[in-house]
């Protein structure tokens, strides 16, 4: 049943970037010089409900969700959350990717996936050591050299939305904790406005290339749109494959809170 395990495959790879954009000097750095700065651009709480489409199947549901901050090796870290969970009678999955980055540097810290697909599960849980320059994955005993600021998959959605996006730039990033995937480009395309289900919204559209392996390589036209404004909240994730169907997150509600049924599962 791979096909439907392609929607959460799609949106983990798709967020595989890095910190440092290859951009003319001109463009704006991330705004992370303190903890308040980030928590004012990224509140604790925020959480983003999405419809998950499979085509015209309604797959599911996701959210990305700040948990809140949390230290790690003695460093405030902010804690996010993402989710993506449906299928159908004869497919399930439940997938989450849980993120730790600093407040003050944007550097991921730890990250861990639990994907639970079509009967099969795997768990990989990272540390991340951006000071002394590498990672280790658990259950192996070597350690992996790391980027110069390491970002890692469910970091990035939030690290976009710190940045200038103007329309008509290349932005390349080289900072995604596993250097083999590098670089990641961003380009952004132009402005668009969507009617959702959480109401209407004037985006920015941004067009992901991803570097070295993954599904992407049967992908056609990624694209995400981000709201054109101070939030550059991700209100659309879709990808179409040459094969078979298009993978759609579309935003359903905008919260300051986990819904409950959802807060009575968090471990």
């Amino acid at each position: 049943m791979r096909r439907a395990s392609i929607v959460a495959t799609t949106i983990l790879a798709l967020s595989a970037g890095g910190l440092r954009a290859q951009v003319p000097d001109d463009s704006a750095a991330a705004p992370t010089d303190s903890a308040g700065t980030v928590a004012a651009l990224i509140p604790v709480g925020e959480t983003l409900l999405y419809d998950a489409r499979f085509g015209l199947l309604n797959l599911g549901r996701g959210l990305m969700h700040v948990a809140g901050i949390d230290t790690i090796r003695g460093t405030p870290a902010m804690h996010v959350v993402f989710v993506l969970e449906g299928g159908s009678f004869f497919y399930r999955l439940n997938d989450r990717m849980d993120s730790w980055f600093g407040v003050d540097d944007f550097a991921s810290r730890r990250f861990i996936q639990d994907f639970h697909e079509g009967g099969s599960e795997r768990y990989t849980a990272y540390e991340i050591f951006p000071d002394s320059g590498y990672y280790l994955e658990a259950g192996k005993d070597s350690l992996f050299p790391t980027s110069a600021v390491p970002l890692d998959d469910a970091a990035f959605f939030y690290f976009v939305r710190t940045v200038e996006l103007e329309v008509g730039k290349r932005y390349e990033y080289d900072n995604y904790f596993r250097p083999d995937r590098n670089p990641v480009v961003l380009e952004v395309l132009g402005r668009d406005t969507l009617d959702l289900p959480a109401g209407r919204f004037p985006t920015i559209v941004v067009q992901p290339t991803i570097q070295g392996r993954g599904i992407l390589e049967e992908a056609k036209e990624p694209r995400m749109w981000l709201t054109d404004d101070d939030r550059r909240l991700m209100v659309q994730l879709k990808v179409r494959f040459a094969s078979i169907a298009t993978v759609t997150l579309r935003l359903r509600e905008i919260a300051d809170a986990l819904p409950e049924e959802l807060a009575e599962r968090e471990p």
